[in-house]
C-alpha cells in the first residue's frame, strides 16, 4: 500500500497529520488488528512469529504515556488547553506507539483533542507528538492501554534525540541487555521480554546485525 506523503517537520503538528494518515490507510485493510509504528532505524529484536503472537495476544495497546514533572513534561504544558485538557491531565511518550484496531479507529477519529494540541501546542510545547496521544489515550481510552511501548531506545545521554548505534556498538553482550529488561507487564503479568524493537541504528550496524541475526535474534 503507498500513502501519498506529505513534507513533515520534527516537532510540529504534521508528524502527527502523518501519524493518523498511516493508520487510516492501513484501516482500509479489514483483516488488519495491530498497527505499529517504526522508522528506518528501528530493528526487530525477535522474529515475526514471536513478535505477531505478542502482539495479537495482548489484551492491550503500547502507548507509552506518564507524567513528566520536568519542564521538558509538564513544562510544556499549555493553560489554554483548559479545560478540555489540564495540567493534571498532560501527559508524555515516545512517538513509537503500537494500538489495536478499535483504538486506531478512535485516533482517527478525533476531532476535538487534535484541534485543541494544533491551537494551543505551540514553543515551548513543540513537540506535539510526544504529548498528543499519550495525554488523549490516557483521558479517553487508559483502560485499553498499557502506557508502554515496545520500541527500546537509550536516552541515557542528554539531547532531543536518543543514541544512535553503529558497527562498533553491536554485540551479542549490547542485544542481550536489550532483550532481557524484565521490568514490564504483559496482560497485567510480569514479562520477562518487554521490547520487541529496538531504536535508533546507523546503516552501518547493519552488517554485524545481519551476522547474529540467525544464532541470536532467532531468524532462519
Amino acid at each position: 500500500m503507498v500513502v501519498s506523503w506529505q513534507v513533515v517537520e520534527w516537532g510540529s503538528i504534521n508528524v502527527c497529520d502523518a501519524e493518523r494518515r498511516l493508520l487510516a490507510n492501513a484501516l482500509l485493510e479489514f483483516s488488519n488488528e495491530r498497527f505499529i509504528l517504526l522508522s528506518e532505524s528501528c530493528i526487530p529484536m525477535f522474529n515475526f512469529s514471536i513478535i505477531y503472537n505478542y502482539l495479537i495476544k495482548s489484551k492491550y495497546s503500547f502507548v507509552e504515556s506518564f507524567d513528566d514533572p520536568r519542564p521538558a513534561g509538564r513544562g510544556r504544558y499549555n493553560i489554554k488547553m483548559a479545560p478540555e485538557v489540564t495540567l493534571s491531565q498532560w501527559r508524555k511518550g515516545t512517538q513509537w506507539f503500537e494500538v489495536h484496531r478499535n483504538l486506531a479507529i478512535n485516533i482517527i477519529s478525533d476531532t476535538k483533542y487534535y484541534q485543541i494540541f494544533k491551537e494551543f501546542c505551540t514553543p515551548p510545547c513543540y513537540i506535539t507528538d510526544e504529548h498528543y496521544l499519550p495525554t488523549m489515550v490516557s483521558m479517553l481510552f487508559g483502560s485499553l492501554n498499557s502506557n508502554r511501548s515496545v520500541t527500546w531506545a537509550d536516552w541515557s545521554r542528554d539531547g532531543s534525540h536518543p543514541t544512535t548505534f553503529g558497527n562498533e556498538d553491536i554485540t551479542e553482550e549490547f542485544m542481550r541487555r536489550i532483550c532481557d529488561v524484565n521490568n514490564c507487564k504483559y496482560n497485567d503479568q510480569t514479562m520477562s521480554s518487554c521490547f520487541l524493537f529496538a531504536r535508533k541504528f546507523a546503516p552501518s550496524a547493519l552488517d554485524p546485525l545481519l551476522k547474529m541475526a540467525s544464532t541470536f535474534l532467532g531468524f532462519d
